[in-house]
């Protein structure tokens, strides 16, 4: 009954909703919705979670009819599990509260008395549970004003009140200024109502009373007998609240003193709890993040990371305040009070000296060191005897540094870790549980805290997808028990191989100080019977390359069936994983073939060796296993060796980066520090606040006018240097007002309004470019672009010192903004080095081809990684590339110098080496030029003869093959700029062959290309920040250097990335040469790609370094004016962001002005229901398909290119794979391979065409039962601004205009019509405008059965039409043909052309085709095209009509349609759109 009244109430909501009406709703019908629905719902029921995300129930109903007189039991736990859900499902969850915050600091009080409230009463432990999660989010959003200024009352000096007071008195003693604070707290206090004073300290002591409150629901854990998994869950939740609080400085300046006191960390290890080994599994791992963020190497109060020599004072400290204790008060312990601290700082030592003591005596001991109260005389101690010990003893013994941790652990994950489900949990992580894994949050504690966080989430990340790697492998290869007990592989696999021998051949001894060997290498032999492209895979193993060992002890019998649903491990009897590094194959001899330019031996027969090294670390771990403990040799038993796929193994190699990080000084500049942190002012690194600030900036061709100069600093007063209009040209360099951070107070209100009109006050000079010679390729090439006035501020940005963080929404330039960035700071900074850095080769090779078409020699550009194989140009930028270009480049230019040589009539070889041709300047062409000067310079008022320019000139012969005349003889000042630019062109052949001179003397190319990297002089630098991972370690040692970088796609670089690059050279006398960071991307966009939805959701390790900055609130500068897409598709998501608007040519430009041919809308949501019954299907998990949406969007793709439009220009869109491999499938079927309709430029997932654009975009939603990961706003504004010219969207349209996140895009989208508008007699291209109505007849289509017969029939029509014609014009007489040739020529296209069109009527299947199924198969991985174009059996497009619904049950049949009339190709049912229609 409850149940039933429950969706009543859900139902009646939607209703309310609909009907624009405000319902409230009482206390009895909350109670009803709560108890029986919500919680439910919360954690067993995502669906209908969901379902009420989507009706707005948290937005609409629960907080906007809040108040203190209907707060209730029910209440409260609705919108707590509302908000968890929201943050779950990683949506904004706070939006709502921040709207009408009045009521919210009365909730979030009710909040914390529930969550102190005994189990017993009204709420239950399992409740407490989903309180304690809401209160960890708000404890994780001290961005958000309103919860901050809740939570600052919960954790604060203040709440050192909970403290014992010996304590408290040696904690303000140890900090003396605390005590002055904790006075005038004291005092304030004293001045409040007895009323507000209690509710005060009610606030102050609430984390103390929850830790007691749990230590006690943590004893009432039994050992062996059952336990109620609430308790288990709620201590599990509760341990990741204490983390979260441990592992942000603001919380844990105070609370880890709060936590020390109450002895949390040994209550719960003498636990219970943890001694259940399978119950307390997650809670043990828990408890150790736990351990390691009470004892992180930082002080509290200061913020400051410590060092290990601090840490090691700190220990010696504790230790030595124990013996004075002990030697003072204690004789029994006068041994340990007179021992060395090496003798008794380790765990034995102590329990060997307090083991023997009483419990009374141990508590005594405790209380002189201020961990316990006083023990009364003659009273005996409640503490256990255990307890005691262990707090005495984990408090003083010696802890391994957290370095030392670092260093001794393995790289590799072993089987332990690949399938802890705690640690690695599976790909469809629901977010129901906590997890033990690290968070990245907005700050962190020091830089080592950031780096271990990131070294540990890319480790498992990596080890998920290793995880899947060795199950596919491994199931692949069938391992099953022969019957001698042994296996039998009966199964093969392309990426895994059985191993024949494998033997350690190679232990190192260790370094001084270590314990783990320096290197472990062993052979592997495999035989490689195999087809030859997979055996030329496995012989092109290179160096550094992954691979794994495996060991497989199978206990099914021969021809077992392996069972993907249940579990791996024990169906193949897996046993270990370790990992391992190629060094290289062996030859014949036992040699290792080193990889080169030489071609490698020949080998005979099918047996190979490999040499691979082996993890120091996990060899130690295993071997010491093995002795001390009597376990088996791993090394004995491997059975398997897998490899992976090149682009997804460079795991090892990033990972050994970060650790070398933390092993090394990190020197981030002192102005990027406590931002990386996300500590301090966020503003700091503002090019406004720094303190090297440039006043005056070349901007070289930034301004195509002065008039485009004036606009695009509005607000400011320019003044021109000249007066003269003629004269005032770009270039142009600007003086800025530069004011310093500390301002002076003024008083008088005259100056102060003349300080402002002065710092709105720019000088422009315009100057001239230094001529650079006679011939048309030494003009500089100018930039085009009319920049907008926030482009030229992110432009200005850029080029001052400090932190630029520009957004740029689509379409709005970005790509254009860096490359000008990079060019002005080229010119303005010529010996400095700039770092691009992006996420893709694609963007990156966009971003160079740009910079290739300004105006920067292409000798100071180098393109670093593979990516460059795919610039859209001849020249090679890659290292060798530009080696080669230096070699024919130094050719060139000596060639010129003999021509030079020549035409001075200078006899001998000046030509031969670039050192002869720097003697050859230096004594001939300088002096002859020095001689000239002399003769033509200004001497005394007279200027000298125009015509003695060029007599005099001595160079006449070497430019005469330049555009003549090279004088102009108009004046003196002319002729002499083109004097000198001829002599700097001159000038600059010498230069360079200076520069080339190094290649003459190195010789090999790798020495050439280490000197091209290192030493050569204004370079641009390019690589993807997946490069710089892998390469920082040789970047480093070559000494690489340079002094910006300049991140472009900054939003979808993982954290770890963008800040590896920051550190790819060696500090300058102890700091970082860096002095710009500019990073251009739009956090409104798609994240990093994280595969594993638990380290995406639960430890945010999809948030960008961009993205985080943004929260944190770093100035940004926000790109303003889109010019890629139509006005009104911009409005779709222009909402997104600040003041979006459009450039002038999207309003202007005719394609952006005409509508879309054949459709009356430029942007339509067209509503699907389900098809024969079914609509969205999931064959494999979340791999998605909607049958119905996927030949919608065919049948429109095929109508589109009937009317004409390029195939080329649609792209295809879906928000899942499933669905995008079942419209490959269907194109493939449909119109894949028919000439006269093509394949779509693109078929793939909205996530996948990111960062790419098509004039028209459809796009199939899929979900017909709950909206998804559509949700993602970020999603959903990828997926509007694809489109240039028309975007068509098919969905379930009651679905997804309810939810809330959707509702700005999804408002305009449903006001138009729901269904599919077109106009199938209007042509492409059109001449109708946008908006304007159609003179051609205007066709609803209702459905995709109808739109599906529409089609055909339109093409059926087409091919007769069309072969009509042809007949007609065959059969016309020569005469009516000019000449005869002609005639034969276009009789021979028209029989090739009538062959096409008969065969085109068999290629396109009709509406009753049932060759399309649903069930495509379960690879998520996108494919290429040639990999589509496959057999049905192949793609598993199963033929079986079981599997499918033929369209032909819903479809008019139209067998006649061939040979039916031209009019016959409008379907009878279609009906005409009434007269108002637009």
């Amino acid at each position: 009954m409850l149940k039933v009244k429950a969706r009543i109430v859900v139902d009646d909501s939607y209703i309310y909703h609909f009907s624009n009406r405000t319902p409230v709703l009482c206390s009895p019908v909350l109670s009803i919705l709560h108890t029986d629905t919500i919680l439910s719902i919360y954690w067993k029921q995502k669906l209908r979670s969901e379902r009420l995300n989507t009706f707005q129930y948290l937005e609409n109903y629960l907080w906007m009819n809040y108040s203190p007189e209907v707060s209730s039991k029910a209440y409260l736990m609705s919108i707590c599990c509302m908000v968890n859900e929201k943050f779950r499902e990683n949506v904004p969850a706070w939006e709502i509260f921040k709207k009408k915050p009045d009521h919210f600091p009365f909730f979030f009080k009710h909040i914390l008395k529930a969550a102190l409230a005994e189990t017993d009463g009204e709420f239950s432990l399992h409740e407490q549970t989903v309180l304690l999660l809401f209160l960890d989010h708000c404890f994780n959003s001290l961005e958000v004003d309103l919860i901050r200024s809740q939570v600052q009352q919960l954790i604060s000096l203040p709440m050192w009140m909970g403290l014992q007071l010996a304590r408290l008195e040696l904690e303000l003693k140890k900090t003396p200024k605390l005590r002055k604070f904790w006075n005038l707290i004291k005092k304030n206090d004293e001045k409040m109502d007895p009323e507000a004073r209690e509710q005060a300290y009610q606030e102050r002591r609430f984390l103390s009373q929850l830790i007691q409150k749990f230590i006690s629901v943590l004893k009432s854990v039994p050992l062996s007998e059952p336990v109620t998994m609430d308790k288990v869950h709620y201590c599990e939740r509760f341990i990741e609240l204490m983390i979260d609080l441990e592992a942000l400085l603001p919380t844990r300046r105070w609370f880890n003193t709060i936590l020390d006191d109450s002895h949390l960390l040994v209550h719960c290890y003498l636990s219970n709890l943890v001694r259940r080994e399978e119950d307390g599994h997650l809670f043990s791992q828990l408890l150790d993040m736990l351990k390691f963020y009470t004892g992180f190497e930082i002080n509290d109060q200061t913020g400051n990371a410590l060092t290990e020599n601090e840490m090691t004072t700190i220990h010696y400290d504790r230790i030595t305040s124990l013996q004075r204790a002990a030697f003072a008060h204690f004789p029994e312990l006068y041994d340990f009070a007179l021992s060395n601290v090496a003798e008794v700082d380790t765990r034995e030592s102590l329990v060997k000296f307090f083991g023997p003591l009483s419990s009374n005596t141990l508590h005594q001991v405790a209380s002189y060191l201020c961990l316990l109260p006083t023990l009364p005389k003659n009273e005996d101690t409640t503490f256990d005897k255990e307890f005691l010990l262990e707090l005495l003893v984990s408090r003083h013994e010696r802890r391994i540094s957290q370095i030392q941790q670092l260093n001794q652990m393995p790289l590799y994950p072993t089987e332990k870790i690949i399938w802890d489900e705690n640690i690695v949990p599976t790909e469809y992580y629901s977010g129901e549980g906590c997890l033990a894994l690290p968070k990245l949050n907005l700050q962190f504690l020091t830089l080592h805290d950031y780096l271990l966080r990131n070294f540990n989430l890319f480790r498992l990340e990596s080890t998920y997808e290793i995880r899947q790697d060795i199950e596919d492998s491994v199931s692949r290869m069938k391992p099953w028990q022969s019957e001698y007990g042994g296996v039998v592989f009966g199964g093969w696999a392309r990426m895994a191989q059985p191993i024949v021998a494998f033997t350690v051949v190679e232990v190192a001894k260790p370094n001084i100080g270590e314990n783990w060997p320096t290197r472990v290498r062993a052979d592997v032999t495999i035989n490689l019977n195999v087809r030859d492209h997979i055996k030329d895979e496995w012989e092109g193993l290179r160096k550094h390359d992954v691979c794994f060992l495996i060991t497989v002890r199978p206990t099914k019998p021969y021809g077992t069936k392996f069972d993907r649903r249940r579990p791996f491990i024990e169906q193949v009897g897996l046993v270990y994983v370790r990992g391992c590094e190629i060094q290289g194959m062996l030859d014949d001899k036992g040699r290792v073939i080193e990889d080169g330019p030489e071609p490698r031996p020949n080998l005979r027969g099918e047996s190979r060796t490999f040499r691979v090294f082996l993890d120091p670390n996990q060899y130690q771990q295993d071997m010491t296993n093995t002795i001390q403990n009597g376990a088996e040799d791993v090394y004995e038993t491997f059975n398997i060796i897998m490899r992976r796929k090149p682009k997804e193994n460079n795991f090892k190699a990033v990972l050994e980066t970060i650790r070398n990080l933390m092993n090394t000084d990190c020197v981030v500049p002192d102005w990027l520090h406590d931002i990386i942190l996300g500590y301090g002012d966020p503003s700091s690194a503002h090019y406004s606040k720094m303190p090297n600030q440039i006043a005056t900036l070349d901007f070289n061709d930034t301004f195509l006018s002065i008039e485009h100069l004036k606009a695009s600093f509005p607000g400011h007063n320019v003044k021109v240097t000249v007066e003269d209009p003629a004269l005032q040209i770009p270039p142009f360099r600007i003086t800025f007002p530069v004011r310093s951070g500390k301002g002076k107070k003024r008083k008088d209100a005259d100056v102060e309004d003349e300080d402002t009109e002065e710092a709105k006050t720019l000088i422009v000079e315009p100057h001239v470019i230094p001529n650079r010679g006679p011939y048309p390729y030494n003009q500089p090439k100018r930039n085009t672009i009319q920049f907008t006035h926030t482009q030229i501020e992110a432009i200005r940005a850029g080029m001052q010192p400090g932190l630029t963080m520009v957004v740029g929404p689509p379409g709005t330039g970005k790509t254009d903004v860096a490359v000008q960035i990079i060019s002005n700071i080229y010119h303005n900074f010529p010996e400095q080095r700039t770092l691009i850095v992006t996420h893709s080769n694609q963007a990156l090779n966009q971003l160079f081809e740009k910079i290739m078409a300004l105006d920067i020699d292409e000798r100071h550009l180098l393109r670093l990684g593979h990516g460059e194989e795919e610039l859209e140009t001849e020249k090679d930028f890659s290292r060798y590339g530009r080696v080669n270009y230096v070699l024919a480049r130094r050719i060139e230019l000596l060639e010129e110098v003999k021509r030079l040589q020549k035409s001075l009539g200078v006899p001998g070889d000046a030509s031969y080496t670039c050192e002869t041709a720097g003697y050859f300047f230096l004594y001939q062409v300088m002096s002859r030029w020095e001689e000239y000067i002399s003769k033509v310079k200004n001497k005394g008022s007279t200027l000298p003869d125009v015509t003695e320019v060029s007599t005099f000139f001595p160079f006449h012969e070497y430019f005469a093959n330049a555009p003549q005349p090279i004088f102009k003889g108009r004046s003196y000042e002319e002729d002499m700029e083109i004097a000198e630019g001829c002599f700097r062109h001159i000038k600059k052949i010498f230069t360079q062959l200076e520069e080339f001179r190094a290649s003459e003397l190195l010789r090999s190319g790798l020495d050439r290309s280490k000197y091209l990297l290192v030493k050569e002089a204004k370079h641009v630098i390019a690589m993807t920040c997946t490069h710089a991972a892998l390469k920082r370690h040789d970047l480093v040692k070559l000494g690489f250097k340079y002094d910006n970088i300049l991140m472009e796609e900054a939003a979808q670089i993982l954290e770890i990335e963008t800040f590896i690059p920051l550190l790819l050279q060696n500090p300058q006398d102890g700091f970082s040469r860096l002095k710009r960071w500019i990073m251009i991307g739009d956090h409104h966009q798609l994240p990093p790609v994280i595969k594993n939805m638990a380290f995406q959701k639960y430890s945010n390790m999809e948030q960008s370094l961009f993205t985080r900055f943004v929260r944190v609130g770093v100035p940004t500068v926000d790109l303003d004016a889109q010019g890629r897409a139509r006005a009104s598709l911009c409005n779709l998501y222009n909402w997104r962001y600040k003041n979006l608007g459009n450039l002038p040519h999207v309003q202007l430009l005719p394609e952006f002005s005409t509508a879309n041919a054949g459709l009356l809308y430029d942007f339509q949501l067209i509503n699907v229901e389900d098809f024969q019954g079914v609509g969205e299907s999931e064959p494999n998990p979340y791999f998605y398909q909607n049958l119905g949406e996927a030949e919608y969007v065919v049948a429109l793709f095929m109508y589109m290119c009937l009317l004409g439009y390029p195939a080329d220009k649609i792209s295809i869109l879906t928000t899942y794979n499933g669905q995008k491999h079942l419209i490959r499938d269907i194109i493939n079927r449909r119109c894949g391979n028919n000439p006269l309709i093509g394949r779509p430029n693109k078929v793939t997932t909205v996530d996948r065409f990111q960062g790419q654009q098509n004039d028209y975009i459809l796009l199939s939603l899929v979900r017909t039962r709950a909206v998804g990961h559509l949700r993602d706003v970020r999603r959903l504004v990828v997926a509007m601004s694809r489109a240039r010219l028309g975007l068509y969207i098919f969905a379930r349209v009651s679905l997804f205009q309810n939810c809330f996140e959707l509702t700005p895009a999804f408002s305009q989208l449903t006001a138009r019509p729901l269904h599919l508008h077109i106009i199938p007699t209007e042509p492409f291209p059109t001449t109708r405008k946008n908006g304007e109505r159609p003179s051609h007849e205007v066709q609803i289509i209702k459905n995709m059965p109808q739109m599906a017969n529409f089609v055909y029939n339109m093409y059926m029509h087409l091919i007769q039409t069309t072969h009509h014609y042809h007949q007609t014009l065959l059969q016309l007489p020569p005469a009516m043909v000019e000449e005869g040739e002609e005639v034969q020529n276009q009789e021979t296209e028209l029989e090739t052309e009538e062959e096409a069109m008969t065969v085109q009527v068999d290629i396109i299947p009709s509406p009753t085709d049932t060759s399309c199924s649903q069930e495509t198969p379960a690879f998520q991985t996108d494919t290429t095209p040639s990999q589509t174009e496959t057999t049905a059996s192949e793609t598993g497009a199963s033929s079986n009509p079981e599997a499918i619904p033929a369209l032909s049950e819903t479809t008019t049949t139209v067998a006649g349609a061939v040979s039916a009339p031209a009019e016959a190709y409008t379907p009878q049912d279609a009906t005409s759109a009434p007269e108002g229609t637009k």
